[in-house]
């Protein structure tokens, strides 16, 4: 059986078409359910939801009981998912559920993950477009893990895959990088992904800075050796700065001329250590999110259809 799962999230003007969709393509492809996750809604999407799960046996669904966000709701979906196989695909169709039986066709030549790869991206703003490439750009360099360029959540995930994602326990999840990390044989899908079908992106500036955040500090220390080596440089300079100056104090009759480039100097080791806190800041907010041991999301409703 495959198990496709996709989070809502104010998606209601979506699901109709996109339950078309999924399903159309999924004719092909044998026994199947579509787990859909309810992250907190504040539109009608759970009525809508709950009307697609009466029309149609084959959809669940998982109820949050509030926004938890988006790598939240991916793993309640994957922790309900039953299938041999397990989809991860949006809700808002910008990745088209038509490519599904290509992914399933790679699964069943051997592949435990098979990962689509986004060759262009439509109405997509240029500021977005620049951003995505410079994270990954600085994701590769410094993450000790290869996590593929121009890859999001869709992508297909076998049994043993999915088993070893969910043993996973961390907070801050990244999980196309956890995917990347767990091995197994890996292939990519190329596909164009679309422009939205309806309403607005929930992905904000904010949101997005979150997701980089999450991605660098949980897979990658080179930030804090990166602060660690510039505060060694750092302390090297300014042992230097005042051998010059003590050898002008007490070996010559001049003093030190230049209080501004004392100031300017003071400032910018200031701001160095301000920056290298907040570094450092970033890896200690996630060891307290980890010892506190909340689960990552907290189940309202689930509607299971009655063949289940």
């Amino acid at each position: 059986m495959l198990s496709v799962v996709a989070p809502v999230y104010n998606e209601s003007a979506t699901l109709a078409e996109f339950h078309r969709r999924v399903t159309a393509a999924l004719a092909s492809v044998g026994t199947y359910e579509i787990v859909l996750v309810d992250d907190g809604s504040t539109d009608d999407s759970w009525s809508e939801l709950r009307r697609l799960a009466e029309l149609d046996a084959a959809v669940r669904l998982v109820r949050l009981s509030r926004n938890f966000g988006h790598q939240a709701a991916l793993s309640a979906g994957l922790d309900a998912a039953r299938g041999d196989a397990v989809v991860l695909i949006d809700s808002d169709l910008q990745d088209p559920p038509e490519v599904i039986p290509e992914l399933v066709a790679r699964w069943r030549e051997g592949f435990d993950v098979v990962y689509g790869v986004r060759t262009a991206r439509r109405n997509e703003t240029a500021f977005k477009l620049a951003t995505a490439r410079a994270f990954y750009a600085l994701l590769g360099r410094i993450a000790p893990t290869q996590i593929p360029a121009n890859v999001g959540d869709f992508r297909l995930l076998s049994r043993r895959a999915a088993d070893a994602l969910r043993a996973m326990p961390e907070r801050a999840r990244f999980i196309r990088g956890m995917v990347s990390w767990i091995g197994f044989r890996q292939t990519g899908v190329e596909y164009v992904r679309d422009a939205r079908h309806a309403g607005v992106s929930k992905y904000g500036i904010r949101r997005m800075l979150g997701l980089a955040l999450d991605g660098i500090t949980s897979f990658s220390t080179i930030p804090i050796r990166v602060v660690s080596g510039v505060g060694f440089a750092l302390v090297i300079f300014c042992v230097m700065v005042l051998v010059w100056v003590l050898s002008i104090e007490f070996f010559t009759d001049r003093s030190v001329p230049g209080w501004t480039s004392v100031i300017a100097l003071v400032l910018l080791l200031g701001g160095v250590q301000l920056l290298s806190l907040g570094v450092i800041g970033q890896y200690v907010a996630r060891i307290f999110d980890e010892t506190k041991q909340r689960p990552l999301y907290v189940v309202d409703e689930v509607v299971e259809s009655r063949d289940s």
